[in-house]
């Protein structure tokens, strides 16, 4: 026991150093794109938006506004200078003023997107995940089964959709020609956040479309996968003795098919995961929906550097957390990888 816990600890320190490496890289990267981009300084366009509105800015009062706006967005100093301050408030939480919403904090945005990206991308990234992957699993051992084949049809067209005319297809039908279900937002308007039965079913008729949509698409797309690499495993050498040794066929398809092929769709549910803050524009946009896809839109047509960096770094951080977090369940997953060993 003592010697399962050394390793495992070498194992989780090992893992834990990548992940807090991904972090530091990522945070780095995030700094220094928007300053090295020409014409990015938030306090010229800031100075330049004040002129194009018409507002009269007399010429000795510019420099000094200027420099003002460069003191409040952290960016006055050197590059340097600006890279170990933008460090020591990112530890103590602060992300500075949105340059857009100001004077809100960037975290007071993020804190308040957040809940519904998670509760709506997240969610449905499992439960596709989930319903793809058992019945890609199923459907490569039982490939003749009527269900199987239709359900194979069925991916392989909807796949190849782009899921912005998916959703549009989807919101036209169900919103505006059989008005089942509200074209937009994320609960009725006028009702107040709380966990009261109504508010609960507001949300639920609000976000049925997007989830939809989701779960369909993902489902597919897990589905084929899954059954693909099941299929490899089936032809396997184990997997062939284990019928000749009439091993129960539920056995057989559990234990030994799709216990071997998880390994590769953990690790994709991992990544989707940590990408679900970066790749839920088009769906927020398409259904109007308040989360982090929609605040980084509105933080992109609006330049505002410091929201956008605030996104990506909840992205890099859920992708850094995500892998590490499969890292550590493939061993209970896949008998070969080991804590004690180097595939690991």
């Amino acid at each position: 026991m003592g010697g399962f816990l050394k390793f495992f600890i070498r194992y989780l320190g090992a893992r834990l150093i990548v992940c807090f490496l991904v972090i530091f890289v990522g945070v780095t990267i995030t700094f220094l794109i928007p300053r090295l981009i020409p014409g990015s300084n938030p306090a010229e366009i800031a100075v330049r938006r004040l002129q194009m509105a018409g507002a009269y800015l007399p010429p000795e009062s510019v420099e000094p506004m200027r420099e003002a706006l460069l003191k409040l967005y952290g960016l006055e100093g050197s590059m340097i200078e600006q890279y170990f301050r933008y460090w020591r408030e990112l530890l103590k939480g602060n992300l500075g003023p949105s340059f857009a919403s100001f004077p809100t904090p960037v975290v007071v945005l993020i804190s308040r997107s957040l809940p519904w990206t998670v509760g709506l991308l997240a969610l449905t990234a499992v439960v596709s995940w989930v319903i793809g992957t058992l019945l890609g699993g199923v459907a490569s051992y039982r490939g003749k089964r009527l269900w199987v084949r239709v359900f194979e049809m069925f991916s392989n067209a909807v796949r190849p959709i782009p899921y912005y005319i998916f959703a549009l297809t989807l919101l036209i039908i169900f919103a505006y020609v059989l008005r089942w279900f509200p074209a937009g937002g994320a609960f009725q308007v006028g009702i107040v956040p709380s966990f009261s039965s109504t508010f609960v079913k507001s949300v639920i008729k609000h976000g049925f479309l997007p989830a939809l949509s989701l779960i369909i698409i993902g489902m597919g797309a897990w589905f084929l996968n899954m059954r693909n690499l099941a299929s490899g495993v089936t032809h396997e050498d184990f997997v062939i003795f284990a019928h000749q040794m009439k091993i129960k066929e539920s056995t057989i398809l559990k234990n030994y098919v799709m216990k071997t092929a998880m390994p590769a769709q953990l690790t994709g549910l991992a990544l989707q995961l940590g990408t679900v803050f970066s790749g839920t524009i088009i769906t927020e946009i398409v259904f109007n929906y308040p989360g982090l896809g929609t605040l980084a839109f509105t933080a992109i047509m609006q330049s505002d550097y410091n929201l956008i960096m605030g996104i990506t770094l909840c992205s890099i951080v859920a992708v850094a957390f995500a892998t590490l977090l499969v890292d550590l369940l493939l061993p209970f997953v896949d008998p070969r990888i080991q804590y004690t060993g180097g595939a690991g």
